[in-house]
């Protein structure tokens, strides 16, 4: 196979230690080249020029970002994407059942190419920006923008920064009392939104080891799912998460708007709202659109051992 491998050197788990391993690795019997990422951007140009080449597979070896970013670049391509761990979460590879541990995810990777265990998958659409995993609109939007104005720290110590920044957001920042949007979800007007998320896959996170399940109905062979809090209580999100903790998904209640089986959802507001797909912010907007892209990329599934 011909094979393009996109490395990003910063992320929190790759390093040239382990980048020399899975380069080595894959071209014991692979056509391989390597590329290294250093601006925003970067692997989704890197992705698309694979693509027009017409190479078999991009390995991609970084985080979620790194991951939007070359999925957004093989979207409706017949090239396939095998991602690797080498961020602080990695929520879409570790959703595949992919090992956490960059080299396990290789060796199970490598696997599901020698079966031809490829298939093709949905993803969402916002904006035009195709995401894996989910679109957050709102509270948690806020909270990756805080994160991602200290770049350095997220390398270092990852989780913590996030949960520093989602309590600071919580208790200073985030305005719990009037709401930030109003939803269109496949012809159904929802008002007074405050926080919503549009699942592409479950989870929607983890932390540390623990996964946060929003909604078991959401996957990659479905449509998308949409959860909406129309309340911002400390109460209401504190039995939330721990339903998500304890459990396969949340319940509609009061305050929590649930949608299964969506293909479309439009999002407006007069002030602008901030929004993040798979982790990645991409600033605010007074207007956001998002659609489910059917069978849109080829991707590479693992081969699982028991």
């Amino acid at each position: 196979m011909r094979i393009l491998l996109i490395v990003n050197s910063f992320a929190s788990s790759v390093n040239p230690r382990n980048t020399v391993y899975v380069h080595q690795h894959l071209a014991r019997h692979h056509d391989v080249q390597v590329v290294e990422t250093n601006e925003r951007g970067h692997a989704t140009r890197f992705a698309k020029d694979a693509a027009a080449r017409g190479l078999d597979a991009v390995f991609a070896f970084g985080g979620d970002g790194t991951l939007n970013e070359v999925a957004t670049g093989l979207a409706g391509s017949d090239t396939a994407l095998a991602m690797l761990p080498g961020g602080s979460t990695n929520v879409f590879v570790r959703s595949l059942g992919i090992s956490n541990d960059p080299m396990v995810a290789l060796t199970q990777l490598l696997g599901g190419i020698e079966r031809d265990e490829v298939e093709r998958v949905s993803l969402g659409q916002a904006n035009g920006r195709y995401f894996t995993f989910h679109a957050g609109i709102g509270y948690d939007a806020a909270v990756v923008e805080q994160v991602e104005r200290r770049p350095s720290l997220k390398r270092f110590i990852g989780q913590p920064l996030f949960a520093w920044s989602a309590l600071r957001q919580w208790f200073m920042l985030y305005d719990r009392k009037y709401p930030h949007f109003t939803l269109n979800v496949d012809g159904c007007k929802i008002p007074n939104g405050y926080f919503t998320v549009v699942l592409n896959t479950n989870p929607y996170t983890y932390v540390g080891k623990y996964p946060i399940n929003l909604s078991a109905a959401a996957a990659l062979e479905k449509k998308l799912v949409v959860v909406t809090f129309r309340k911002m209580t400390s109460p209401l999100m504190l039995r939330t998460l721990y339903r998500a903790l304890r459990t396969d998904g949340v319940a509609a209640a009061s305050g929590i708007d649930i949608a299964t089986d969506v293909e479309r959802v439009t999002i407006e507001f007069p002030a602008p709202f901030p929004y993040q797909l798979d982790g990645d912010y991409l600033g605010d907007t007074t207007s956001l659109e998002i659609t489910h892209c059917p069978e849109v990329l080829k991707l590479v599934r693992p081969r699982l051992v028991d």
